[in-house]
């Protein structure tokens, strides 16, 4: 089974920004059109970008649900702008995303949280946040 489609700029994501979503509802009622509101708490690049968009691509598609409260997002930027971002909900195996480089271009899919994708991917973000 394929893995999820990012906007064909991801290959010149440079970093990412692990964002953690504070605004909950917010984030489940006005994303994308408002963006990823929340806390920046990591930024990943050269290979750790690289491996995180690798995981991304990688997840296998699930069922779909329809809470989408998502938790976690990533903002992915080339060498000079943002290019693309990705909230992700892991409770409902959903995620939404748009493009910021050309203004417009809403993407998302649904992934099976239960993937070795998935997995390490949420323990990659649960890692960003202080014990």
């Amino acid at each position: 089974m394929p893995g999820m489609l990012l906007p064909p700029t991801f290959v010149d994501t440079e970093l990412v920004e692990v964002v953690h979503i504070t605004d909950l509802r917010s984030a489940a009622t006005h994303y994308p059109s408002r963006g990823l509101i929340g806390d920046t708490v990591a930024i990943w690049a050269g290979e750790e970008a690289a491996e995180a968009l690798s995981l991304i691509t990688g997840l296998a598609g699930g069922d779909a649900y329809r809470c989408f409260v998502p938790r976690w997002g990533i903002r992915a930027h080339g060498a000079t702008s943002p290019l693309f971002e990705i909230a992700f909900c892991f409770r409902c195996q959903a995620t939404r995303g748009r493009r910021i480089d050309s203004g417009r271009g809403q993407f998302g899919e649904h992934f099976d949280a239960a993937s070795p994708a998935a997995v390490e991917l949420l323990r990659r973000f649960d890692a960003c946040l202080p014990d």
